[in-house]
């Protein structure tokens, strides 16, 4: 299998555009059209593909377009010397031997595996923290049988962070604080530039941490303040 690109699916477009703003999640914000390399590609072919597509890696599929890898630039650039020796040297003395060595190979053999990947169902904010946790500038979104069916990157998940300080603030208040009102007493949340600060009283103070834990994770949310509650 070459180069693949998924179809936009403008049903799927249009049914996100209409969904609630909060909460957003992967299927609202990945990108349909993805390019991905089978796992019997060649090296050149998948340096030409991430040229074309100016893109920093590509999925690896497999059968039926089910996500076995991923093959990125750092695949591909030359290895130094490990400290058994067992990687060629990519110098001077080895450059011929080494790099032929590295086009015989295939995507099968360059890529990274398993691939960390992400449903489309997965909140733009769990998807975020993924991301950030394993230092990715992507993730290929799959469907419950494995296969490829969108990519969301870095830019995708910081698009939560543009929700208003009034979107953040009512959220706050309707899906954490009214719900817990008999615990958290007369706690109020005000939010400045994606900040939310906790102030009042709280009934239980042992449940002000679950309270700024649960906010933190709010989509959009920044960080969180508890003022003297």
């Amino acid at each position: 299998m070459s180069t693949m690109r998924t179809p936009v699916d403008p049903a799927v477009r249009t049914g996100s555009a209409a969904r609630p703003p909060s909460p957003r999640t992967v299927g609202d914000v990945m990108t349909h059209t993805v390019v991905a390399v089978g796992s019997t590609a060649g090296f050149k072919q998948i340096v030409r593909t991430l040229r074309e597509w100016r893109v920093g890696a590509v999925p690896v599929l497999e059968g039926d377009g089910r996500v076995i890898g991923v093959v990125s630039e750092g695949d591909l650039l030359p290895a130094p010397d490990d400290a058994a020796g067992v990687r060629p040297a990519r110098g001077a003395d080895a450059a011929v031997h080494g790099e032929a060595d590295r086009q015989r190979g295939s995507a099968a053999d360059l890529m990274t595996s398993p691939a960390v990947t992400v449903r489309s169902g997965t909140r733009v904010s769990e998807a975020a923290r993924t991301m950030a946790a394993k230092k990715l500038k992507s993730l290929p979104v799959i469907d419950g049988d494995g296969r490829l069916i969108g990519i969301v990157s870095r830019a995708d998940v910081l698009s939560v962070y543009l929700r208003s300080d009034e979107q953040i603030a009512q959220a706050v208040r309707e899906e954490i604080l009214a719900p817990l009102s008999g615990a958290v007493g007369e706690l109020r949340a005000e939010v400045d530039d994606g900040v939310v600060t906790l102030s009042g009283r709280a009934s239980d103070p042992e449940l002000v941490p679950l309270v700024v834990r649960t906010v933190l994770a709010l989509e959009g949310v920044v960080d969180v303040r508890a003022s003297g509650v």
